[in-house]
């Protein structure tokens, strides 16, 4: 029963009609973009081994 309307949930996530259909899937990748190389940079900023 729960792993059916898991699938259920699922599919009608992908298809677009879920709650988040409004979110715009390349600014959700470039703010993703973003924020990793953010990281990158913080992470060469601390990186003392060089």
């Amino acid at each position: 029963m729960i792993l059916s309307s898991a699938v259920v949930a699922a599919t009608t996530l992908a298809e677009g009609d879920g709650p988040n259909s409004s979110l715009n899937p390349y600014m959700v990748g470039g703010l993703v973009l973003v924020a990793l190389l953010v990281l990158l940079f913080i992470t060469m900023l601390l990186n003392r081994d060089r």
